[in-house]
Order: structure tokens, then C-alpha cells, then sequence
């Protein structure tokens, strides 16, 4: 019963971009707080960017400036802008969903709900 379903990863260069996207059957994004996290080989799951149920953004400092996270309420879609992405950004991304807001949504102790996961490289 997969209920959020990643897509949009892909390899790029130093400095290019992506937009991910994050399909949410069974859910209206509008009503419901959702995040994109990321997690590379040997590293901890991180919180990359998060958008609670009222529209307001979170942004994990390393990506500031750089990505945006948005609502495509008229599809039903998430997004991820990446832009002048980096090695370091690379890591298998996640999206993710909570009905309750009940700690920072950059923390994966927020969601109950996750994808599978996109994969994103990026080369120097």
C-alpha cells in the first residue's frame, strides 16, 4: 500500500539542477505537513526541507538558498527544486508525510509515513 512514491532523481554534474516529485495517493498535500529527507551510504537520514500544512517552508542550512520545496496542490504533487547541486547532495531522497506536527519537521521522528526513495548523484 504505497501511498507516497518519489520520482525526478537522476544523475547530474556540479551546479546543474533536478526537481523531484513526490505523488501522494490517498492524501490531499494541502492537508498534511510533508518533507523531503536524504541519506547517503554510511551517513545518518537527514531532514533536507520540510512544508507544514499552512504552507510554511523549513530548510536544512546546507541547502538553503539552493532548494525549494513546494506544493502542486492542483495535481496533488510535492516538489523538490534542486538547484546548484553539489557531491555532498548526493544520497538517496526521500519524501514523507505527517497528519501532526508534533516535533520539527526536519526530524524523521515527525513523519509517519515514507516513500521508497529516488536516487540523486551528482558529479564534480
Amino acid at each position: 500500500q504505497v501511498q507516497l512514491v518519489e520520482s525526478g532523481g537522476g544523475s547530474v554534474q556540479a551546479g546543474g539542477s533536478l526537481r523531484l516529485s513526490c505523488t501522494a495517493s490517498r492524501y490531499i498535500v494541502s492537508n498534511i505537513h510533508m518533507g523531503w529527507f536524504r541519506q547517503a551510504p554510511g551517513s545518518e537520514r537527514e531532514g533536507v526541507a520540510a512544508i507544514d500544512r499552512g504552507g510554511r517552508s523549513l530548510y536544512a542550512d546546507s541547502v538553503k538558498g539552493r532548494f525549494t520545496i513546494f506544493r502542486d496542490n492542483s495535481q496533488n504533487i510535492l516538489h523538490l527544486e534542486m538547484n546548484d547541486l553539489k557531491p555532498e547532495d548526493t544520497a538517496m531522497y526521500y519524501c514523507a508525510a505527517a497528519r501532526k506536527k508534533l516535533t520539527s519537521l526536519l526530524h524523521e521522528d515527525a513523519y509517519a509515513d515514507w516513500g521508497q526513495g529516488t536516487q540523486v548523484t551528482v558529479s564534480s
